[in-house]
């Protein structure tokens, strides 16, 4: 065999190899990736919520009483809401009838204490992460609203501020901690005034 031929099957041959080399495919490396199970509540469909709430409010000039009262809301859209509140209390007495056991300035029926008010409300969303498998939706909102109260046998005309936090537990109830001040014009131990009565709750409510 001449070296000519050796030399046309030698370069079949590497050619050949080459190609089998190419045609061989590359291995792909697949990412190792963990991925968690995250048990989050959504709020549910319904935009209607409806709830019950307790606390304390300190009554300007009058000791702090236990309040008790309802909430609904309405859920325009994400960021905003529309509240409706009612609560009641009983006033205490003020440091000066403590101190001289004189003639009280309110009858029983006058300590009554109810307001009636509505609000807007601003929402600012995020999550509450109790575990890393275990994260709620929550919200931090800030409400400012206008009614009545009932105090001292006069209604007056009320401005509210208010603060608070929701925490979504399943996608329909919820759990509420919130402040608010209810601000009035009151004449009730000397000169007309504005006073400041701030209420701290607990709150209960669904959404419907």
């Amino acid at each position: 065999m001449s070296f000519s031929v050796l030399a046309q099957q030698g370069a079949q041959q590497d050619a050949g190899e080459q190609n089998t080399q190419q045609e061989t495919p590359q291995s792909v490396i697949e990412p190792s990736v963990e991925r968690r199970d995250i048990n989050e509540a959504n709020i549910d469909s319904e935009n209607f919520e409806f709830g019950m709430l307790v606390g304390v409010i300190s009554i300007e000039d009058f000791s702090s009483s236990m309040l008790v009262g309802a909430r609904a809301a309405y859920h325009v859209n994400e960021d905003f809401f529309v509240e409706a509140t009612y609560g009641q209390a009983e006033a205490g007495e003020t440091s000066f009838e403590v101190l001289s056991g004189g003639a009280p300035f309110l009858t029983d029926a006058e300590r009554d204490y109810r307001y009636y008010n509505v609000s807007l409300g601003y929402n600012l969303n995020g999550e509450t992460f109790f575990t890393d498998r275990w994260v709620f939706n929550s919200a931090t909102y800030l409400t400012l609203g206008a009614g009545s109260t009932e105090f001292g046998g006069d209604e007056r005309f009320t401005v509210t501020l208010g603060a608070g936090y929701r925490l979504l537990l399943t996608d329909f109830f919820a759990l509420h901690i919130n402040m608010k001040d209810h601000l009035f014009n009151s004449e009730l131990i000397g000169e007309e005034k504005t006073t400041h009565n701030i209420e701290y709750g607990l709150g209960a409510t669904f959404f419907f």
